[in-house]
């Protein structure tokens, strides 16, 4: 990837995931309110460097305590850039790309309706979100199709991974069965 740009109208953090990034548009209030360009394919390339051919929109509503992931696709690899438009989730990347730097890594970021953040993700790693709030709506940008038959869910819990969910000592998780059935760091195929 080629290196972050400086930006007038998004400001671009890196993360502990390499390639992982948090965009962060420029967002303009007063006492009416506020107005943000939520996505601008030509300031998105620019400031990160990469050419990003969004073909796929998706949306989610979720209630407190439901963990959606940890998700992939291995064949048709998804890039991602999330976002929460209501509500507070806490969003998890693990790099499942074996030439990385941060193989084996994860990293985890509160995105909110409040903050405005947004994350790239792309191809190579799993993703999942936490609801920390009594409800979330969750828009993400993929670059490519849902291919259901190649989804691989990797375990929420692996110990191998040991990714550190924001929750209390009588937490449970709201977990559909595929992600109950979640697969072992060392059963997942990798990148």
């Amino acid at each position: 990837m080629s290196s972050l740009k400086q930006h007038p109208k998004i400001s671009v953090t890196p993360t502990s995931i390499a390639d992982v990034l948090i965009i962060e548009p420029k967002v303009f209030g007063d006492e009416r309110g506020w107005f943000t360009e939520s996505f601008n394919a030509q300031d998105f390339s620019g400031a990160v460097g990469l050419d990003v051919n969004f073909v796929q929109d998706n949306h989610s509503f979720s209630r407190q305590s439901t963990l959606r992931g940890m998700h992939y696709q291995l064949e048709k690899a998804q890039g991602k850039l999330v976002r929460v438009v209501s509500g507070s989730v806490y969003d998890v990347a693990v790099d499942l790309r074996k030439n990385s730097p941060t193989y084996g890594k994860w990293m985890g970021l509160e995105l909110s309706a409040e903050n405005h953040k947004q994350l790239w993700i792309p191809a190579g790693l799993a993703h999942g979100f936490l609801v920390l709030t009594p409800m979330a709506e969750f828009l993400y940008k993929t670059t490519d199709y849902y291919h259901p038959q190649s989804e691989i869910c990797l375990a929420w819990d692996d110990p191998t991974v040991a990714i550190e969910w924001p929750k209390s000592p009588s937490f449970t998780p709201n977990l559909n069965p595929k992600d109950l059935a979640g697969l072992s760091w060392e059963q997942v195929p990798k990148f």
